[in-house]
């Protein structure tokens, strides 16, 4: 019998990152609950779980830049991604009703995608917590009546509690892209079609369009492209790449000529596209 995986995310049960495990594993996972996104790689690395789910950028928020330092110094190999619509809705305790509310409370970037919905209520205090789930498992466990999460259908199902307005956030078209890391590079992911690299270069005119004309001719499409600056290091940045190919020869040849251009070259993973929210 094969044996479930288990999974680290950052946060709880019925967190958006557990509803990103599920869609890219199935439910039939061991989740391993992180108070941090650094806690996530610590057990990563110390072989307390198989992989990790990792939000990487949200279509309103941006990209979680700490994360990408995070992936590059622990060496993990990116083995896949998931893209996640996200649905934010107001719970609460059975029979508590919206004129009831006092109080909202969710993970800071759900409330600030969710502005819209609490300015027709001012009187409502909104109040920052650490995750989505716990927001709803603290009203469950506390029996808060005067209080209201702001998370999803998963939350609302594993905790009792009952959704009182749906869909709040500001844009219905919100998702968050997650990535998969693994923390060897042996296993063979089949029908790669897409690559996250990272690389820094010399700090001169035309450096960074030398390396991304070399894409460009090879028909490799960059689906994005992230800069971080080098700590401690005037001047100098990091960048991280996203690309998309159909001939995996060009793709090669695209890497190996721009290894020439470039200084700490690294391939952080290779997989298959899965950009379907």
């Amino acid at each position: 019998m094969k044996k479930a995986p288990r999974v680290a995310i950052q946060g709880i049960k019925a967190s958006f990152h557990e509803e990103a495990a599920f869609k890219f594993f199935g439910k039939d996972i061991q989740t391993v609950e992180c108070s941090s996104f650094k806690e996530t790689c610590d057990v990563l690395r110390d072989g307390k779980a198989d992989y990790v789910v990792m939000a990487i950028e949200n279509s309103i928020a941006g990209s979680l830049l700490p994360n990408y330092t995070l992936i590059r110094e622990y060496n993990f190999a990116v083995v896949g991604e998931v893209y996640l619509a996200i649905q934010l809705h107001l719970m609460a305790l059975p029979g508590v009703k919206f004129e009831d509310v006092k109080f909202a409370t969710s993970h800071p970037i759900a409330i600030r995608q969710c502005v819209d919905f609490f300015y027709d209520y001012p009187h409502i205090q909104v109040i920052e917590g650490s995750d989505t789930a716990a927001c709803a498992k603290k009203i469950k466990e506390q029996q808060l009546t005067d209080t209201v999460a702001i998370a999803n259908t998963l939350a609302a199902e594993l905790y009792g509690l009952n959704i009182i307005e749906r869909r709040i956030e500001s844009n219905k078209k919100n998702f968050t892209r997650f990535l998969i890391l693994k923390n060897d590079r042996s296993e063979e992911v089949t029908d790669i079609n897409k690559a996250s690299i990272c690389f820094q270069i010399g700090n001169h005119v035309g450096a960074l369009a030398k390396v991304l004309n070399i894409f460009a001719e090879q028909r490799v499409n960059l689906t994005k492209i992230q800069s971080m600056p080098v700590l401690g290091k005037r001047n100098e940045y990091y960048f991280y790449i996203d690309m998309e190919w159909s001939d995996m020869e060009k793709y090669d040849k695209a890497i190996r000529q721009s290894l020439k251009y470039t200084v700490d070259f690294n391939i952080m993973g290779e997989y298959q596209k899965n950009d379907k929210v």
